[in-house]
């Protein structure tokens, strides 16, 4: 199992001197809500009173699952992953749209996706094509886990020496919603049927059947640590998004988690390091079932509620404006004694 040595950012003569910081602007006191918490939480990931967010990146992570090729759990065939990724690729998909909007750099890895491609544009870290199918077998063996991992961190390493600081994660896998309710499960104890959820589009007669192929999943294993559950459960592109929040936080970099997905694979990081919840920022709360149950599990309070259930990163994309605004109160509003206005009645 890799280790991740991450400091938990608590620090508490700089998070007097980040309160006094942000209670000394002119406003009332709290008045900016989660905007004052982020600014706080982004003061302490740094290590200081003055923080900046540099060369913002989200990074999708791409892999197929092998129940998806049955079609039991999903109501579009697997080959729209390699289709997706092509639309990723191309400039065409919500992700595209939105790092563009908000200048945010768009990286696309494959994890593992049921295809070949031979183009310039995409991160090769493939594992394999597609995992294998759970109903069965574990979904991958424990190297391949293991070297999942590595590959996110080792991607993660690669965009922080080039100076981004603030990160941001997104998926693409048919299938994956399926693989994120047993991880959910598996790692908060909530019965398998309250994490699972209608994913791409299942109506109430294919939730039902999603339901109960994956109750029988999940009986049929018994994994006994977090890598055999991620071996067991998990897809490449979920894997690799748990190397890449654990070697993140590692970085002391600022995470934007996304939605149902990205946070079944953070429940995976908090399993291997709990320090890690230190440096993640949620995002928005997703409309897929079982996203708010994560974010209780984890004492999340997240920034937007906005009806997502795209995946993608897009909520993590669209959040980021919030977060550089919570920064740039903290760095450039004056306070009561810089603007000469009175703090008191």
């Amino acid at each position: 199992m890799i280790h991740y040595s991450i400091d938990k950012t608590a620090n508490a003569s700089l998070e007097n001197e980040l309160n006094e910081k942000i209670d000394t602007k002119t406003k009332p006191l709290g008045a900016l809500g989660l905007l004052e918490k982020t600014a706080l939480q982004i003061g302490l990931i740094q290590q200081t009173s003055s923080p900046k967010l540099s060369k913002p990146t989200i990074v999708v992570f791409a892999g197929d699952h092998g129940i998806a090729k049955k079609g039991e759990v999903n109501p579009f065939s697997q080959e729209v992953t390699s289709q997706m990724v092509y639309n990723f690729l191309n400039g065409g998909a919500a992700i595209n749209v939105f790092s563009k909007t908000h200048d945010i750099a768009l990286k696309v890895v494959d994890s593992g996706v049921n295809h070949h491609f031979d183009l310039p544009g995409i991160i090769d870290a493939k594992i394999d094509f597609g995992t294998k199918n759970y109903e069965e077998e574990a979904a991958m063996s424990t190297d391949q886990c293991t070297a999942a991992l590595k590959k996110g961190g080792d991607i993660v390493t690669q965009i922080h020496r080039e100076g981004c600081n603030s990160i941001g994660f997104g998926e693409m896998g048919i299938g994956n919603t399926s693989s994120a309710s047993l991880l959910m499960s598996y790692f908060t104890g909530i019965p398998i049927d309250e994490c699972i959820g209608a994913g791409t589009g299942l109506n109430a007669e294919g939730i039902s059947k999603k339901k109960e192929t994956l109750a029988a999943a999940y009986q049929k294993h018994h994994p006994q640590s977090p890598l055999e559950a991620l071996a067991t459960f998990g897809g490449f592109e979920i894997v690799m998004l748990c190397g890449a929040i654990l070697k993140a936080a590692e970085l002391k970099m600022s995470i934007l988690i996304d939605g149902f997905i990205v946070s079944a694979s953070l429940l995976a990081a908090h399993a291997i390091n709990k320090n890690c919840l230190d440096y993640c920022l949620f995002a928005h709360t997703s409309n897929e079932k079982g996203h708010e149950k994560i974010l209780s599990y984890l004492e999340a309070t997240p920034l937007l509620n906005l009806g997502l259930r795209l995946g993608e990163g897009t909520g993590a994309a669209l959040c980021f404006p919030i977060v550089q605004s919570a920064v740039n109160f903290l760095n450039d509003m004056a306070s009561f004694k810089d603007a000469g206005v009175s703090d008191k009645s």
